[in-house]
């Protein structure tokens, strides 16, 4: 576990490192010690890429120290730009014409040389002496990774100092204020429902700079949705149009600067809306797989369930939870009415049941009560096996048998002796399909026994009373 002082080091650096001040500069250049006249040009020699023995007289250690920085470059008129600062010593020698100092990025792999020359004269009189240089030309972007090198000319073997240099970024308060890539802009939106078309307007950016707007779904990265729009510097309106084909959760608003590395903002106003996701539920008859796919990535808990009759509450079927990112598949499922998808997320749960409106067969469930039995038939327009018990519903989603299970094929019709202690409120004739492996349950409760002996008030045998099961849309 880190220390405590070792955590509150951490948190002082990476503080220091965000709010570290940046010097500014209205020009680049070059600059030596004072009495040292040198001059610098962009380098290309390859041949100073190799190297050759040091004379026996030159020091190893010649040059001294280099010191890597970054500048803000801010002229009047102009995007600013990040500079390395480059400090170098090193002492003058007969045998040094001069330095070549590189940057190599090691984030796109180019690189940057110059050559800072030394004038003979002077450098033959100043012999021994200890020089500071000074280079802030090589331009670099924001959060690069650079490679700086310092080298004699020409170019002796072990002579070099290298190091490498991370530059600051859009989180540093100069370089997120100053710099083109780390502003990028504030987005507002309006949604035109009707045109299928959100507006999207563009503030606090660079006014002469082009912008780039687009629509995306949001995954690991934002993956393109059409094309983008650019909003050229010039134009007065800084607003575009984009249309949309749906309006996802995961459909985001994305602006960025028309420069290199820029910076990306992201505006993801519908991601609380998941209920249009619950809608692409799939059923195939061939292989009676009921699945669900999600247009967008969703935190969900899904379960296949059974509507109730008042149709306010939907009882989850027993192994049937899943969730997402695994795919949401059920196999050999009933095609009933009243069986659901129930979706589940820290928003809320939403049901949705894709045989509610009888595009799919079926099956129904009656009792009819004479004397001290319960007869139970099944209906159905495709071939079903099911099973039959009594039970009795102490709980709303919950049925406790009460004797032994009943199986019956469609068409066909089952017998069950009832004792006059099972008949009641609270008991119930409980029927599913036995030949898929999701089925809906089908109560029948209230059951009113009729008993040998029992008469009515005007001394006529019990009548034997009915209860007819049928499609979800009779059952309300």
């Amino acid at each position: 576990m880190i220390n405590i002082h070792v955590q509150i080091l951490l948190i002082i650096l990476l503080w220091n490192s965000d709010c570290q001040i940046i010097p500014r500069i209205e020009e680049c250049g070059l600059s030596c010690s004072q009495g040292v006249h040198c001059k610098s040009k962009p380098s290309s020699d390859i041949f100073n890429s190799f190297c050759h023995d040091a004379p026996t007289s030159l020091s190893s250690t010649i040059l001294k120290s280099m010191k890597i920085s970054t500048v803000i470059k801010c002229v009047p008129g102009s995007p600013c730009s990040l500079h390395l600062n480059i400090k170098g010593s090193l002492s003058l020698d007969e045998n040094i014409r001069g330095l070549e100092i590189c940057s190599l990025s090691l984030d796109t792999q180019q690189s940057q040389c110059t050559n800072v020359r030394f004038a003979r004269k002077k450098s033959k009189m100043l012999n021994g002496k200890k020089v500071q240089v000074q280079f802030n030309c090589f331009e670099v972007n924001v959060a690069q990774h650079i490679y700086v090198t310092m080298k004699t000319v020409p170019n002796y073997c072990d002579v070099k100092m290298s190091q490498e240099y991370y530059v600051e970024d859009c989180k540093n308060s100069d370089v997120g204020k100053y710099i083109p890539a780390c502003l990028a802009g504030k987005l507002d939106y309006n949604v035109e429902r009707a045109r299928k078309i959100i507006s999207v307007n563009v503030s606090n950016f660079l006014r002469d700079q082009d912008y780039y707007v687009r629509l995306c779904h949001k995954w690991f990265t934002c993956e393109d949705v059409g094309q983008f729009a650019v909003i050229k510097g010039k134009d007065t309106l800084k607003s575009v149009s984009l249309k949309y084909s749906q309006l996802l959760p995961c459909l985001c608003i994305e602006g960025w600067l028309a420069v290199p590395d820029a910076r990306r903002i992201q505006l993801c106003p519908f991601e609380n809306d998941t209920k249009v996701l619950w809608d692409n539920i799939v059923y195939n008859p061939a292989t009676q797989t009921l699945a669900w796919e999600p247009a967008c990535p969703v935190l969900v808990t899904v379960n296949l369930c059974r509507l109730t009759k008042s149709n306010d509450h939907c009882e989850d079927i027993q192994n049937s939870s899943k969730h997402f990112p695994e795919k949401v598949k059920y196999s050999r499922v009933d095609t009933h009415p009243r069986l659901c998808m129930k979706f589940t997320t820290k928003q809320g749960s939403w049901v949705k049941c894709p045989f509610a409106h009888g595009e799919f067969p079926a099956w129904k469930m009656r009792t009819a009560a004479v004397a001290d039995q319960i007869q139970v038939f099944f209906t159905s327009q495709t071939k079903a096996h099911f099973s039959v018990l009594v039970c009795n519903k102490t709980q709303l989603a919950s049925c406790d048998s009460l004797g032994m299970h009943h199986s019956v094929s469609a068409g066909d019709s089952v017998s069950i002796t009832m004792s006059q202690e099972m008949c009641g409120s609270t008991i119930c004739i409980q029927g599913w399909r036995t030949d898929v492996d999701y089925s809906v349950p089908l109560q029948i409760c209230d059951i009113h026994c009729g008993f040998r002996g029992h008469t009515y008030g005007n001394g006529s045998p019990a009548k034997a009373m009915t209860h007819r099961m049928k499609s979800m849309h009779s059952l309300h």
